[in-house]
């Protein structure tokens, strides 16, 4: 027997902390009990540092119908898996979490959410590139709904000096999935009486998105030519016509990039001795595809700009890093911002950004060592925002000049001779495992801890290509990088290296 009892409205709303996930259930509420229904709404809070969305549900039910039913409806505290009919994510991942827990269905549920990423923990600390691909999250979430409306609704609150939320307020209005009009909506945000101007102006603009039926698809426009770069200073205009000049057209774009980093890390002789390494990798046989030029151009510059005591303060105490902050937070005129920076230098790294005779003394001394060591046993806050605390980062960022003399410099520039001298001689027999052997560069990166993991992995994937030698074939060395890159903690690196036989 078919169960035609009327049902509630079934919203479920995910949000991460901030992003007014439960102004936007309360707008809902707010809306339907303005008009005719009874209203409830719960929220379960997620895991704080974006680990978790906080789920929030909303259930409607006509009031005329619970008359006739002589009674007050139930109302669930909670959505079930296949019974939602509107879902709201406020940022992508959210939404393929809706989708994992069974929440969008394609004969059912409506699903509205932003195509911006904020990334989880997860992605943020993987050790190799830990993010998920949204172009096959979008493809199996559009997949799972009955229809799916996306856009970048951060970049539209941005715009609008709005939050998210109203966005998708607007854009649940413009679905038209419920049974209020647009004057209905805007009357509950008026009602609200907080930031109305700019709620409405991110209402409308999502709200017109939504009824031309923005699914994100719009077709992509021709992606524009890279500008030549003009610099002005001679020396550096020196740099980039050489690079025009000696380098295929195909590799251009990570040399120039790798040019302007090194100048800003080091300096325009540094940025030189980038391209001098690349000029040896140009000239391999058996490299016309530039695959082998392009990776080794990206890793090395990377390798070569690696994260010393002087990299970290000067990033941390850049202009445009304050300027950030300043939006991300939106800090209004007037308000004072306080930038507090959590700080731990162990003895390694001090040793490393001294002068390498003294680093090395001071590491294999003992009563000194002891001395500095009693220094480092904690961590400190420094307060970049202060003019002692920003002093006293640019003193260290300033420490760069002596950078080549360091005993951190040296160690590194070995690594990175020895790395580029395996690609040379692997290229000439295998240029595709040269290629593998470029990439691995990858588990190289960060400072401290993550630092020295890096560096452990690196070296026993080089002891195992030395061990393989000619016999390696490039498909084994990137599994064994990407075991390396799965686990910080190196098991399934020595699970891999068993299997080939190479442990």
């Amino acid at each position: 027997m078919t169960n035609t009892k009327a049902q509630p409205i079934k919203i479920a709303i995910l949000a991460m902390g901030g992003e007014g996930g439960g102004v936007l259930a309360d707008w809902i509420v707010d809306m339907g009990e303005a008009n005719g229904y009874v209203a409830q709404t719960t929220s379960v809070p997620g895991v704080a540092q974006r680990t978790g969305a906080t789920i929030y549900y909303v259930e409607l039910y006509p009031t005329a119908q619970a008359e006739v039913d002589r009674g007050r409806p139930v109302l669930a505290l909670m959505p079930l898996p296949g019974d939602v009919d509107v879902v709201l994510a406020s940022e992508l991942m959210e939404a393929g979490r809706a989708v994992q827990r069974g929440l969008v269905t394609n004969d059912r549920t409506t699903l509205i959410a932003s195509t911006h990423r904020v990334f989880s923990i997860a992605e943020k600390s993987a050790l190799g590139d830990g993010r998920v691909d949204s172009a096959q999250l979008l493809a199996h979430t559009a997949k799972a709904a009955k229809r799916f409306i996306r856009f970048d609704m951060a970049q539209a609150a941005e715009a609008s000096g709005s939050v998210i939320s109203a966005v998708l307020f607007g854009a649940l209005a413009g679905s038209g999935v419920l049974p209020f009009s647009r004057a209905q909506f805007e009357a509950t945000i008026e009602r609200g009486g907080v930031g109305v101007k700019p709620s409405l102006k991110a209402f409308g603009g999502a709200f017109a998105r939504a009824q031309a039926g923005d699914d994100g698809e719009t077709p992509p426009e021709a992606a524009a030519a890279t500008p030549t770069p003009q610099p002005r200073h001679p020396a550096v205009r020196v740099l980039v016509e050489r690079v025009q000049h000696d380098f295929p057209l195909a590799a251009q774009d990570f040399l120039l990039e790798g040019v302007r980093r090194l100048i800003d890390y080091q300096d325009l002789a540094y940025a030189g001795l980038y391209l001098d390494r690349m000029a040896v990798i140009a000239a391999l046989p058996g490299t016309g595809d530039h695959r082998l030029l392009r990776e080794t151009a990206r890793h090395l510059a990377l390798w070569m700009s690696y994260e010393d005591t002087a990299r970290v303060a000067a990033l941390k105490t850049r202009a445009t890093r304050f300027e950030r902050v300043r939006g991300e937070t939106r800090v209004q005129p007037g308000q004072v911002l306080a930038i507090n920076e959590y700080m731990h230098p162990r003895l390694q790294e001090i040793c490393e950004t001294l002068p390498g005779g003294i680093g090395r003394w001071l590491i294999n001394s003992s009563t000194p060592k002891k001395i500095v060591e009693r220094f480092t046993q904690k961590g400190r806050v420094i307060r970049t925002s202060s003019l002692r605390g920003y002093l006293m980062l640019r003193a260290v960022a300033a420490m760069k000049r002596w950078r080549r003399s360091t005993m951190r410099y040296a160690e590194e520039n070995r690594r990175i001779e020895e790395w580029l001298h395996r690609i040379a001689a692997t290229a000439q027999r295998n240029p595709e495992l040269a290629v593998e052997l470029a990439q691995c560069q990858r588990l190289v990166k960060g400072y401290s801890d993550t630092h020295e993991r890096g560096i452990r992995n690196y070296d026993t994937v080089m002891r195992a290509v030395e061990r393989a030698g000619a016999q390696l074939a490039p498909a084994t060395l990137r599994e064994l990088r990407d075991a390396a890159l799965a686990d910080e903690h190196g098991h399934k690196l020595q699970a891999a290296l068993a299997q080939h036989a190479l442990a």
